[in-house]
């Protein structure tokens, strides 16, 4: 059975600290419901006076009066903002004592690089210490969370296996649980929530981009995700992180949602967040995928391709985006994406596998499409897709649906298995 949480003026309290059963508490009117892990989630729900769209952080009289007089450690980055000011200022500004805020990946101002180790700072503006989880370490020490009392988590995804913030969400509900501290999440629209689509990753191609069983596009915010990684024994030991979540207000997955702040220095665009799905496979692949352009993601172009195709375009360093991007300085061929529509997109419910397959059959040599030795830009092509058979099956031309069928029954039965954890329709 299937319970649809419009949760829109209440915390969800998932205490989780045993495998027995996760309990549901509602702040607000101090009930709670016992349920069995196997069993659908259900939240209390209360009708919110305003039809718009509010994020977990823009509701902050739902946790303000939660975390006043508490010592709070965030985890966060540009993204992270009630309205247009900053969650960190607005917490300041409202009284709340933050003693040190954790960075992710490309940095807590998010200025660094894909991949660039980030280090320890002071932040200039606020003064509080930054203790990079992107860099000498992944997640907080005992020594970090010491004085903390509440830990919060606000970060911007995008729906995508592949991008790091759900494994840095992961790692911080393990040191929360390891450290016997509350994890508060504020939780945000995934842009691609229409789209569960891809391979579930094969643990056997496990790594920093693909930690869990989940196909290359998930369908969950970070708080559904949260929710299955603690019921499904995804964490380390399989603890159980006791978890708080303020929902966004007034969602739905199928909801068209712009990102007010751009997620990373290379998702810079709308539309690069839309074709990220189905465009980031090309990290796989001896191909340059927009990286040292101002709009990556959204063209795919290789020297070698000259004389097939007659868009162009020539990868520059940039700094904070790709300072060694592929063919730096050669001019690249091939397509033209930027006006693509993503409609189209939404419509199938789909990732784009014709790109891939259309490149493949263009290349002149064959035998460097997928050898990832060529380029330290490039990723292994079975850890990008999480499948063992993807490489053979564009090799050999197999048509796209027995491409897709070759994911099943594991999609489907990811897809069933997800609406357990759903806090939206």
């Amino acid at each position: 059975m299937r319970f649809l949480a419009f949760v829109f003026a209440s915390i969800i309290s998932v205490s989780c600290a045993t495998s027995k059963g996760v309990t549901q508490k509602g702040l607000a009117n101090n009930t709670s419901t016992s349920l069995s892990t196997s069993t659908s989630l259900s939240t209390s729900t209360s009708l919110s006076t305003s039809t718009s769209l509010r994020t977990g952080a823009d509701q902050t009289e739902k946790y303000l009066p939660y975390i006043k007089g508490k010592r709070v450690a965030i985890l966060a980055n540009q993204t992270s903002i009630i309205g247009k000011t900053h969650l960190v200022d607005s917490l300041l500004k409202s009284g709340v004592n933050i003693v040190k805020v954790f960075g992710p990946e490309h940095g807590f101002r998010g200025n660094a690089g894909a991949g660039d180790e980030v280090s320890n700072e002071i932040d200039i503006a606020t003064g509080i210490p930054i203790i990079s989880l992107y860099g000498a370490k992944n997640k907080p020490t005992r020594a970090d969370l010491a004085d903390v009392d509440i830990v919060m988590y606000d970060l911007q995804d995008v729906g995508v296996r592949f991008y790091t913030n759900i494994n840095a969400l992961a790692r911080l509900m393990e040191a929360c649980y390891e450290n016997g501290k509350e994890l508060l999440i504020l939780d945000r629209p995934n842009p691609n929530g229409y789209l569960i689509d891809g391979p579930v990753l094969d643990m056997k191609y496990k790594s920093g981009i693909g930690m869990f069983p989940l196909p290359m596009s998930h369908g969950l915010t970070v708080a559904e995700f949260a929710q299955m990684a603690n019921g499904e024994g995804w964490l380390t030991n399989k603890v159980k992180c006791n978890i708080k979540i303020i929902p966004v207000a007034n969602y739905n997955h199928d909801m068209r949602y712009t990102l007010p702040v751009n997620p990373s220095p290379n998702l810079n665009t709308a539309q690069a967040v839309l074709l990220y799905p189905s465009t980031c496979m090309f990290e796989g692949v001896y191909l340059n995928h927009g990286r040292g352009t101002y709009f990556p993601f959204t063209v795919i172009g290789s020297p070698e391709l000259k004389g097939i195709y007659d868009f162009s375009y020539t990868p520059t360093s940039i700094k904070g985006m790709a300072e060694s991007p592929l063919f730096m300085n050669e001019v690249c061929y091939g397509l033209d994406l930027r006006n693509y529509d993503t409609e189209l997109l939404r419509k199938s419910k789909k990732i784009n596998l014709q790109w891939i397959m259309e490149l493949y059959k263009a290349y002149p040599y064959k035998e460097k499409f997928f050898d990832s030795k060529l380029s330290r830009q490039m990723n292994n092509i079975e850890i990008q897709i999480g499948s063992g058979l993807f490489r053979q099956q564009i090799i050999d031309g197999v048509p796209e649906e027995l491409i897709r069928a070759s994911w099943e029954p594991g999609l489907s039965e990811y897809k069933i298995m997800r609406k357990k954890y759903l806090l939206y329709p």
